[in-house]
């Protein structure tokens, strides 16, 4: 599964998430996935540095 598929079924998990417990752990791994595809977007376009400085 890529990672814009994961987001896109956190998504709808979220949408359909009853009680606020499972809404707040589904919101921190939506939010961790949209993080890493940042990521992976900026190191794809060279705006970031893909290994350690040092």
């Amino acid at each position: 599964m890529t990672i814009e598929q994961q987001i896109e079924e956190l998504r709808a998990e979220l949408k359909n998430a009853c009680d606020s417990a499972e809404r707040r752990e589904i919101e921190a791994e939506l939010e961790l996935a949209q993080a890493e595809l940042i990521v992976i977007r900026a190191e794809q376009d060279g705006s970031v540095e893909a290994e350690p400085p040092f």
